[in-house]
């Protein structure tokens, strides 16, 4: 059986997919009942103990519980219901949930400008902010711990910079500047809070301030608020940041996701930042394989959403709730199988349990708390302390395989409330969505990274390869291929005549070679500083930024000019070749403006997004901009030097087109060297040569037939 070209390259393509495929389903699988490699001492053994075993059941002991916010986004420009819902928070939610602890997750004001592109740190917003805290005066009823996002470092040279007003406003900034500390002693045991400031140093304006870096004197940092956890007897801990740990760039020689997994007290790492991606992935949750659980947060910003977690004897639980959406349930015995940590938490806890336990919140008193297991009748709740309500089981009942509990609460304002979520007893696992995991658990900047190479050898191994092969041909060491997909052929043939005109191809090639390797932009990138952007890094003065967001920002540049840019010009020659050939062809003005319209429009974009980089940067970014500015020059001037190009410069490639069509006709290629002969004689040739073979093909068609 005779297999197609086309058939092989499928097959070849399905091959690569499904090994990238099986790539990341390995990247992203997690065995939660084996301690990572991350766990290993010097010479790579596992140090790794069983955790502490409770004895579960109707105690109001060993229980804390707190609260999450982050992405506030407080703004003097843009939605004044954030800062009167915040209020509410500090005042209605906090008094009626009665948490030990409210984390505040970073970005906590907005830092854009009114016109919602430039951004700097508003006196106003942080005023507005410690305004709220101290009228409700809920740093005095509360732990209140916040930490800065990258909006909150907008605009920032350095923590002593005027315009730092996190150091004023904020509860922590003038006690720690950067990550920090706090326990919580309950009497019977201690928790520690650990804060993590991942922000840039400095902090540029946007859009390039999205990524956090930890440098080494960070690391050792973090490393000491650990150690002091260890020698106050911690029993568990609670990490938090702005950052997810997928987009920190780790300057030193490991990173947070290795220092916590060594750390088997560390439980959980909470953070914001992703907004939900756009409402794309809203429960972003993951357990790393370092073995503690990650849980971005929905943001304040437009979402209204906070958290609830509770570590009820050993066992961490959390809900995420929209505000004002009462009664609120948090069920930490038995535990959803979606988060369960064995090398954090003890299973034989839960096994050996002797009743299931809730917590209920309302800002009324509650009437009932009921729950179901499975499919049995509702059970009415005993009340024991505060928002601890209990019920006894018989868990032996449920040690196989998965399970199903169902809380309903109902408040005096008869409001109602159901909750429910698998559970297992014996080891059983329930896995997340792909998503989340994927986005936790990869490392952004080398996805950014990857795509921007793709589609930078996208954008000039073709060129470059169809030059060589132009260039080979015109030396009569190979053969023109013949192709049957006339679509593929067309594009070939299209693309193949750029990469025989010189000032064409080399505009191109060395254009995009500068874009990845040149500066983009210099400009006021801090207030009163200059700075250089380049795709791997970014100079202020004699500070240096690693590059994160600019290779997304670098492959949005090739994908939206550069390769459409290709593909306009192509189609542009492959026009002026046809013009060429019939000169007595008269185009409309309807025609010329719809061929010109696609590089208009690519000019345009550039134009619009310099706009934006102006408001960004300055005047003088856009000025000196080789990749705003730049890129128009570069389009224009490639688009009028093909409109304009002499006859004379695509002789060779005219005879290319011909001898295309000649080998397509009779089923050969011509070798004729007529590069240096006038047009007008070459033509004349040319027309003598298709004669001749039609004449041969006529003669060898009849004398078959006799």
């Amino acid at each position: 059986m005779k297999i197609s070209k086309s058939t092989i390259v499928l097959l070849v393509l399905m091959l690569i997919f499904s090994i990238l495929m099986a790539n990341i389903a390995d990247f992203i699988s997690i065995n939660p009942h084996f301690p990572d490699e991350t766990l290993g001492d010097n010479n790579g053994e596992i140090q790794w103990t069983e955790p502490k075993y409770y004895n579960i059941a109707n105690s109001y002991n060993h229980l804390i519980w707190f609260l999450q916010i982050t992405d506030i986004h407080i703004s003097i420009f843009r939605d004044p219901s954030r800062l009167s819902e915040f209020k509410e928070f500090c005042n209605v939610t906090v008094n009626s949930i009665q948490p030990r602890v409210v984390l505040a997750s970073g970005d906590l004001t907005d830092a854009i400008v009114k016109d919602g592109f430039g951004s700097k740190q508003e006196h106003r917003e942080w005023q507005h902010y410690r305004y709220i805290i101290d009228q409700t005066n809920v740093s005095k009823k509360v732990l209140w711990l916040d930490v800065r996002g990258n909006h909150d470092n907008f605009d920032i040279i350095n923590f002593d910079s005027k315009n730092n007003y996190y150091l004023y406003y904020s509860i922590q900034g003038k006690k720690h500047p950067r990550s920090y500390m706090y326990n919580i002693d309950t009497g019977l045991e201690t928790y520690s809070f650990i804060a993590i400031d991942a922000c840039l140093k400095p902090g540029p304006k946007r859009p390039f301030n999205f990524i956090g870096i930890l440098d080494q004197d960070e690391i050792n940092r973090i490393q000491q608020l650990i150690n002091r956890s260890k020698e106050s007897n911690a029993a568990h801990a609670v990490v938090f940041g702005h950052y997810p740990t997928s987009s920190i760039i780790s300057k030193a020689d490991t990173n947070i996701r290795n220092i916590l997994g060594s750390h088997k007290e560390s439980m959980v790492y909470l953070c914001g930042h992703f907004h939900t991606l756009g409402n794309m992935v809203p429960n972003m949750y993951s357990l790393q394989k370092a073995g503690f659980l990650e849980l971005e947060l929905a943001d304040w910003k437009d979402n209204r959403m906070y958290r609830l977690a509770a570590i009820d004897h050993g066992q961490f639980s959390f809900i995420d709730i929209k505000h004002n959406d009462w009664p609120v349930i948090l069920i930490t015995n038995p535990k959803n199988v979606l988060f369960m940590m064995p090398q954090k938490e003890n299973l034989e806890s839960i096994i050996k349990s002797t009743h299931v336990r809730i917590l209920a919140f309302s800002t009324v008193p509650l009437k009932t708390v009921e729950i179901q297991l499975d499919n049995d009748v509702w059970q009415k709740c005993g009340h024991v302390n505060g928002p601890l309500y209990v019920l006894p089981w018989n868990s032996t009942r449920y040690k196989q395989g998965i399970h199903q509990i169902t809380v309903r609460v109902v408040d005096n304002e008869n409001r109602r409330k159901i909750v429910s979520y698998s559970f297992s007893l014996d080891g059983s696992w329930l896995s997340v969505s792909i998503l989340p995991k994927l986005v936790l658990m990869a490392n952004i900047v080398y996805i950014f990274q990857f795509l921007f190479l793709v589609t930078l050898i996208l954008a000039i191994i073709p060129l470059c390869f169809l030059r060589f092969v132009h260039m080979y041909y015109k030396n009569n060491r190979i053969e023109l291929p013949r192709r049957r997909m006339k679509f593929f052929h067309l594009w070939l043939r299209k693309l193949w005549i750029l990469s025989a005109v010189d000032r064409v191809f080399y505009g191109l090639v060395l254009y995009t070679l500068y874009f990845a390797i040149g500066p983009w932009t210099m400009g006021e990138i801090i207030e009163d500083h200059t700075g250089v952007i380049f795709v791997w890094g970014t100079f202020i003065g004699n500070m240096y930024l690693p590059g994160g967001l600019t290779y997304a920002y670098g492959f949005l540049q090739l994908l939206c000019f550069h390769l459409p840019l290709t593909i306009t010009l192509a189609h542009h020659i492959d026009r002026r070749l046809r013009d060429a050939e019939c000169p007595s062809r008269v185009s409309s003005k309807f025609h010329i403006v719809w061929r010109y319209l696609p590089i208009l429009i690519i000019i345009l974009l550039q134009f619009v997004l310099g706009y934006f980089l102006y408001l960004e940067y300055g005047t003088t970014a856009i000025l000196l901009c080789p990749l705003r500015t730049g890129s128009i020059i570069v389009a224009a001037a490639l688009s009028y030097s093909i409109a304009t190009m002499p006859v004379s410069c695509l002789r060779f490639v005219l005879y290319l087109q011909y001898d295309m069509l000649s080998a397509c006709r009779a089923g050969h290629v011509f070798e004729i060297f007529l590069l240096k002969t006038q047009y007008l004689q070459y033509k004349c040739i040319l027309y003598f040569i298709l004669k001749i073979e039609r004449l041969k093909i006529f003669i060898f068609s009849n004398s078959n037939n006799n």
